[in-house]
């Protein structure tokens, strides 16, 4: 098989975004197939793999829970498969918290696809978290949709798997709020609630952690900066691992009450110093 073939897996919880996943992948040029039997998988690889100059890109293909467990038990061993041929192979995951898609699911009155002979739908969603375990434990990069938008999901798409090149680490720097919750697609995550906070000083509350003046602020003070120092080392330290373990994403999550003003700007300062020594790099603030 020529080791220019693509493979991205797109899969996760029903309502959560795969469809739009797969759309955008179709608008970059790969080839999608969405609801593919995860049997037949091997089969439409190799078929595929023999005409790559008609195809594009690469081949996306969606796989649900609809698919028999011995298959999608199979699946990680699979995916190692297909590293070893030299076919780069990527597993997005896409889920949503449960009162998100309840509220998806009553906004447009479609049915769950395991709401069978009556089922409750929560009980649907439990039994589709289970059902996919073995697929997220598989996956390089999980998006968690529940405060993002379609368009957001889109840029995501664009940037950090359609923009990332061949054998490269995709490292998002993703500010947020506690209050909001812990990001369920972060690798590692840094609290800085213990930080100065602008959001007490009247002047600044109204501001974000990108205008200029809640910069001076959190430029002088020494906690921030070590902090920062501090965070940097163990990243720079960390990043090569990931890559010589042939990761594909990596997301650190950086959090303070709000995610309004410390953690927006702590990301965009990490971002900066690390663009320095690793490409590429990109930055999400998710309450703004």
């Amino acid at each position: 098989m020529p080791d220019s073939m693509r493979l991205i897996i797109v899969s996760g919880l029903s309502g959560s975004g795969k469809t739009v996943a797969l759309h955008v992948l179709e608008d970059l040029g790969y080839y999608c197939i969405d609801n593919l039997p995860a049997g037949l998988l091997k089969s439409v690889v190799e078929e595929v793999s023999s005409g790559m100059g008609q195809i594009g890109r690469g081949l996306a293909v969606g796989i649900d829970a609809r698919n028999r467990r011995p298959d999608l038990e199979s699946l990680p061993r699979l995916i190692d498969e297909f590293r070893r041929q030299q076919i780069q192979t990527e597993v997005l995951f896409v889920l949503a918290d449960d009162a998100v898609l309840l509220k998806r699911y009553s906004e447009t009155r479609r049915r769950h696809p395991l709401a069978e002979h009556g089922a409750e739908l929560r009980a649907a969603i439990d039994a589709e978290r289970e059902i996919l375990s073995e697929v997220i434990d598989s996956a390089d990069l999980i998006i968690d949709t529940s405060r993002t938008s379609v368009y957001d999901l889109a840029d995501i798409i664009r940037n950090r798997v359609n923009g990332r090149e061949p054998a490269s680490l995709s490292i998002l720097i993703e500010s947020f709020g506690y209050k909001h919750g812990i990001p369920a697609d972060a690798d590692f995550v840094f609290d800085l609630r213990c930080l100065p906070n602008p959001y007490w000083d009247l002047t600044l509350r109204h501001l974000t952690g990108l205008d200029e003046q809640v910069i001076r602020f959190l430029d002088e003070q020494a906690s921030v900066a070590a902090m920062h120092a501090d965070i940097l080392a163990f990243l720079e330290h960390w990043i090569p691992e990931y890559q010589s373990s042939n990761r594909a994403f990596l997301t650190v999550a950086i959090g303070c009450t709000g995610g309004q003003h410390r953690s927006v700007y702590m990301a965009e300062k990490l971002a900066e110093s690390l663009r320095g020594v690793h490409d590429p790099v990109s930055t999400r603030h998710k309450e703004l």
